[in-house]
This record gives C-alpha cells, structure tokens and sequence, in this order.
C-alpha cells in the first residue's frame, strides 16, 4: 500500500504562488511515500539511480482517495519497468481556475515543468499555441492502440491543433441535471422527470420552493471563481441549447438575443432564489454540492457532469451506497424543446507531456500502461468518467455502471467548446458576465454589454460579431 501522503512545498519558482492553494507533492517508490526533495527543480535522477517522473494534476483535497492517485499508484504497481522508475507526485490542491493559473506556471520553467501533466482539452489549444506541449505525432503513430481505431475519433479530435496531436484524452464526458428523487417525492413531482424546456426546470424549481422551504432547488456553477466549471456547464449548456455557439464562422459572438435568453434564464434562477448567491463565491460549494448537499437533500437539483459519480463509489470522496436509486439524471432540454430536443457541452481531461520535460520517452511509456486496457478500465470506474476507448466501454464490467448508459447517450447532442486559443481569454470574460448577472450586480442587457466590450478590447473587435 501507498502510505499517506506528506505535504510539502513544490518547487521553489512556485512556491509563493502555490502557498495559498496547499499544494502537495509525494513520491511513489516500491509500494510506499516517501518525502520529495525539498529543492527547486524537478531532479530528472534519484540517489538510487532510478528515473524520477513529476506529475502533476488537480486535486479536490481528498489526497489518496483521489481517484487520479489512486489509478497512477495502482498502475505503477505493475509497471514493467518498476524497477527504473520513481513516480514524484505534485498534485496542485485547489479551484480548477487557480489549477489551470498555476500549470500555466509550471510549464514555462524548466525547474517546474512537470514530466506528465493533467490538462482539460478547453486549455489545450493556447498551450499548444504558447509551445508548452510536446507534439505526440511521432508516439502515437507507432501506438497500435492509437492507430488501430481503439479511441474514440471525435474524442481524439479535442486533443488535436494544426493537425498535430499533442495529449492523450483519458476522459469524455457529458452533463445534465441530477436530482434527489426523495426531494421530488417530497414535491409531489416525478421520478422520471423529464424537463422538455428551461420553462419546466423553472416550474419544478417554483414546486420545491414551495413545498420544501429548506431546501435550495437549483445549483449551477456561476461565479468566476468556478472557473471553466462556469463557462461551460452553465453558459455554454444554455447557450448552446439556443442553437447558438460562442464562436461561429470565425467570429466571436458577443450580442445577440439567444446571449441574453440565456442570461435571463440565470437571472430567473437566482432573483426568485431557486439558486442561491451565497454560493457563486464559495471556491468549495461545487465539491460540497455534489458530496454534500445532493446526497442529504439540502439540494434538489444540480447541473453537473456524469463523473460525479466517482465520488459515491466506495473509493470516491463520498460514498454513498444507494446512490444509483436515490438519483435522477435528466437531459438538459434545449431553451424552447426545439431539435434536437436535448444539449450537453463535451470535453474532457488528457495525459500530456510539457515541452521543457527531460523524461518525454519515459513519461509517454507510462502514460501508455496507464492507458492500456485492464489500467484504463479501472481508471474510468475509479473516477466515474465516460471512456475514451471504445473497447474499455463495450466492457461488461464498464456498462453495468448506474447512469454509464443514459450519459453516453447523451453524447449524440454534444457540442464541444471553440479550438481556438483565443478561447482562454474569452472564457474569463463568460464568467464575469454570469457571476454579474447571478449576483444582481447587473441586469443581463447590462452584463452583456460589458462581456461585448471586453471581448472586443480582449481579442478585435473586428473578430467579433453581434446576431
């Protein structure tokens, strides 16, 4: 067994930025943690002669019941080559925001650059454009796994820029509303509820108001400080649900009727309180919906990812047995019901290598056993994520999961965010409009004018177009 994890500083260059987000670094060896060197750099040699790889992802705050540790721990157990490798854990615990903010860091300095980082496909484009990225062209060709059609394809496109693939995605995902059937009951609303239009998310939210006071009927991401969490499973999820994209034809959209549709509809959750405001500045609510709120009923509905499931496994952060009859999962209707009926954002996380690595043949062997099939089928059960292989998905063992069917059907209306690298500015300003409107600080017209204006400032307004 991994003994627990000891938290120390990272390297030196980050230090001071990371102090505020507690992170923790821990180094796997043979069957057991042992203290990192507490030294600037990532030595790419240990005392022992071993090769060390760095990596780095975000953790939540629940350590060695973090499903990432837990599937690179166990796969290193069988490694082959075991023997010649040292795994230096430096996960970085904090908001997803701040995660992106300080990899973005890391991967710019040769002391700090991790060998294997987790990266979200959204921030993948403009690391690419920023040369932080190794292109993987010359590993994946030679992967049969790769080659031979074992990936999704449109999955592989979201790790693709100018034709060059350059990470290798070990999740896809798809959102919807989950909801606590005991809360329904209690409401006098269905089981198998089926929202059809925003109007029916609205009606059942006025239900529970009314029947169950104490319990808060929406939850949704939408304040800045959720980060992407609020551009795409939020803005993006009704945005979209429009007919609208954020980015069409090569422009940036930046007024338009469907923006403000969308904006009046958050409007309508958090002035009528069906969602409350206390929440959009709380960097922990997302976590202590999904862990918390949901499971004791404080919550009645959340729009979030299928992966939370992960966390009521019994290894997840927050077990809970009888989740799969204590849940709903309802498709995110489309604004007015119009075709297709149904929308849900895709995208997902990926294994990458940065371009200032010194280990990139080392670390592409083990991103390999970490993705080969028996790794990877305990991978996506440990974090209750839709697979990227459709071998591991057509496994017994994978579809008997509770909802694993019902989230893969809900990929036949995927949209996937713009592959832009622009797209990383233009996301900030998404979710200051959202937190503007979700907090009263402005009217929708009002948070609309704002993102147009900082949108143009932000990338030409020559780029951008009002509909």
């Amino acid at each position: 067994m991994i003994k627990k994890a000891l938290s120390i500083a990272m390297a030196l260059t980050m230090a001071a930025s990371l102090a505020g987000c507690g992170s923790s670094s821990t180094t796997a060896t043979d069957g057991a943690a042992s203290k990192s060197a507490e030294s600037a750099g990532t030595a790419s040699s240990t005392a022992d002669g071993k090769t060390k790889l760095t990596m780095t992802w975000r953790d939540e705050g629940n350590g060695e019941q973090n499903p990432l540790y837990q599937w690179f721990t166990q796969a290193y157990e069988t490694y082959p080559d075991k023997d010649k490798i040292e795994l230096d854990f430096q996960y970085i615990t904090a908001s997803e925001g701040d995660y992106f903010a300080k990899v973005a860091l890391a991967l710019q300095s040769e002391d700090t650059a991790p060998d294997i980082v987790c990266e979200d496909t959204f921030y993948l484009p403009s690391d690419v454009a920023a040369g932080n990225l190794t292109n993987l062209d010359d590993y994946v060709n030679s992967w049969e796994d790769w080659t031979g059609g074992k990936f999704y394809e449109n999955v592989k496109s979201g790790v693709t820029a100018d034709g060059s693939v350059y990470a290798v995605p070990y999740t896809a995902d798809s959102r919807g509303i989950w909801f606590n059937k005991e809360v329904f009951a209690k409401a006098g609303l269905p089981e198998d509820w089926a929202p059809k239009t925003w109007q029916d998310i609205l009606d059942a939210c006025k239900t529970i108001k009314e029947k169950c006071p104490d319990v808060i009927p929406f939850w949704c991401n939408a304040g800045t400080i959720s980060g992407e969490a609020t551009s795409m499973q939020t803005y993006e999820e009704l945005l979209y649900g429009t007919g609208e994209e954020v980015y069409e034809d090569g422009k940036w959209v930046t007024s338009s009727d469907n923006i403000l549709k969308s904006l009046n509809f958050i409007n309508d959750l958090f002035s009528n309180e069906y969602a409350t405001a206390d929440l959009i500045y709380d960097a922990e609510s997302s976590d202590n919906v999904v862990n918390n709120y949901l499971p004791e009923g404080k919550v009645a509905m959340m729009l979030n990812g299928y992966w939370i499931t992960g966390n009521y496994k019994e290894t997840g952060s927050a077990p809970w047995a009888d989740y799969a009859e204590k849940l709903g999962y309802a498709e995110m209707p489309t604004s007015e019901g119009q075709a297709p009926g149904n929308i849900t954002m895709s995208g997902g996380w990926t294994l990458a290598i940065p371009s200032l690595s010194d280990e990139k043949d080392a670390a592409w062997d083990f991103i390999k056993w970490c993705m080969n099939y028996d790794n990877y089928l305990n991978a996506v059960q440990l974090q209750g994520v839709l697979s990227t292989r459709s071998d591991v998905a057509a496994d017994e063992v994978y579809s008997a999961q509770p909802f694993v069917q019902q989230a893969t059907d809900f990929l036949e209306y995927a949209y996937y965010r713009p592959q832009n690298d622009q797209y990383t500015k233009v996301t900030t300003y998404i979710q200051t409009m959202v937190e503007n409107v979700a907090s009263g600080s402005l009217t929708p017209e009002d948070a609309m004018a704002q993102y147009k204006s900082d949108v143009e400032n932000a990338v030409g307004a020559e780029n951008c177009v009002d509909k």
